[in-house]
């Protein structure tokens, strides 16, 4: 299965633009108006201005010296480019848990982001490599949020610690730390509300959980992951850098890349806060929920 199937790749965009004359580029070179519609194209792509304008700046200098002779030639540099901005800095996607049971993962994002059908789809993929997982519902405050992930819990097999509408997050995390210590569970996936990136007091208490968690099981969460929808474009990185300075990430999760035509927020956010993409969602099913991996990411925005 593609990493991700735009429904018209940056290769496609770029040759009905007309962008690419292969004369032009036998004889070694890229008009200004040609580069500027390929600026145009990866801002419009969500790549945001740094990666853009670092891939248009190599793009030219290769072509500017004549290594661009052919359309093979140019999809295989900015695919090379696009590849080294996800390989840059933390970039290591491997989900790694620690031997030492239970392995607490904890799920941070936005209302709307995707957060709770991750969950349930990471449940089921955990399952599916026969370890025990218990799911814990830290969203107390939307009761709908708790029936549902109750019902991926169930869906997956996994064991379920439930909250009362409106209690205290941090008790539910250490509560289901708890019982997983003395069921034996080896992986424990704790959910938490959805919040605006904004909202000072809500941030607080998302620091507050991982504090109560860290004192309950030394050395964890060992998971932080931060779930963001792939559809919102460079509001997404806003979110990740807000969220980045109020919890220690370890990894990201990109979702909805099924339902957009672009590709490169996944870049731009990998980029902006130096954490590497962990998976990406590409449908509604548990299946479609993917390991990251950057050089078939690269190929298929790049090529689709």
């Amino acid at each position: 299965m593609p990493l991700f199937k735009p429904k018209r790749s940056l290769w496609q965009r770029l040759k009905d633009v007309a962008l690419l004359d292969v004369a032009v580029l036998a004889r070694g070179g890229v008009s200004a108006g040609s580069i500027e519609q390929l600026e145009t194209l990866l801002l419009e792509a969500d790549f945001g201005v740094p990666v853009t304008m670092r891939l248009v700046a190599d793009v030219e200098r290769q072509a500017k010296r004549g290594a661009l002779k052919t359309e093979a030639e140019f999809l295989g540099a900015l695919e090379a480019g696009i590849l080294t901005s996800l390989q840059a800095g933390n970039s290591d996607p491997a989900f790694v848990l620690p031997a030492d049971k239970p392995a607490v993962v904890l799920v941070l994002g936005v209302n709307g982001a995707g957060k709770t059908t991750f969950i349930g789809k990471l449940a089921t993929r955990l399952r599916g490599e026969g370890k025990r997982v218990m799911v814990a519902a830290g969203d107390t405050f939307r009761a709908g949020a708790i029936d549902q992930l109750k019902v991926w819990a169930e869906r997956s097999g996994s064991d379920f610690i439930g909250a009362q509408s409106g209690g205290d997050p941090a008790a539910v995390a250490f509560t289901a730390i708890d019982a997983a210590v003395t069921r034996g569970v080896d992986v424990v996936i704790v959910d938490t509300a959805g919040r605006l990136h904004t909202s000072e007091g809500l941030m607080e208490e998302l620091r507050k959980v991982v504090r109560v968690i860290a004192k309950r099981l030394p050395g964890a969460p060992h998971e932080a992951l931060l779930v963001l929808d792939g559809a919102i474009g460079q509001n997404a990185v806003q979110q990740a850098k807000s969220f980045a300075e109020s919890v220690p990430l370890t990894g990201l999760v990109v979702t909805k890349l099924d339902g957009t035509a672009r590709g490169g927020v996944v870049v731009a956010v990998h980029e902006a806060i130096n954490v590497p993409i962990k998976f990406v969602g590409v449908g509604e099913q548990a299946a479609d929920l993917l390991p990251f991996d950057a050089a078939a990411f690269a190929r298929d925005l790049v090529e689709g």
